[in-house]
């Protein structure tokens, strides 16, 4: 299957559907938005739950924003790196490590300095992704809003043509 043809039917459409039934542009725009910064939060595990909460805390589609949520997970793991490494100069920390056999050889040899090691490292992560997250909410949501304002009037003039 191309990549057109899957992004139009697990994206598009459904979206098109949610327009469709009232949802404003800017409720879903807004939803996407959240859902893609939060999915690519550093902690893995955690996203699905955290969408959930935001989704009913602000009061954003569920599932539009637990959608953008899954299909960012591979740049959620893509980011993990950049956002420890950004931690780590941030911080003045030193990086994790250079290569995974030497955090093998740390967790073999003192568990618990691994695991406070990893804890500081994640937690400076969480850290640059908490700064960086409403730039990158209001910017994407800058950028979809108009495009689902066009999305909207084009599903309501293809209906009017229809009726």
């Amino acid at each position: 299957m191309e990549i057109r043809q899957y992004i139009h039917g697990k994206v598009i459409i459904p979206v098109t559907k949610l327009l469709r039934q009232g949802i404003t542009p800017e409720k879903i725009a807004m939803s996407i938005a959240w859902g893609v910064v939060i999915g690519i939060f550093p902690g893995v595990g955690t996203t699905t739950l955290l969408c959930t909460i935001v989704a009913v805390v602000l009061r954003l589609n569920l599932p539009i924003i637990q959608l953008a949520n899954w299909l960012v997970y591979p740049l959620q793991i893509a980011l993990l790196l950049p956002f420890f490494f950004i931690g780590a100069c941030v911080f003045g920390s030193g990086p994790l490590t250079h290569d995974a056999q030497e955090l093998i050889v740390l967790f073999q040899s003192d568990l618990m300095n691994a695991l406070v090691l990893l804890w500081d490292v994640l937690l400076q992560a969480i850290i640059v992704w908490l700064v960086m997250s409403p730039f990158m909410i209001l910017g994407i949501f800058v950028i979809l809003r108009p495009v689902l304002r066009r999305l909207l009037i084009r599903t309501e003039s293809v209906q009017s043509r229809n009726s």
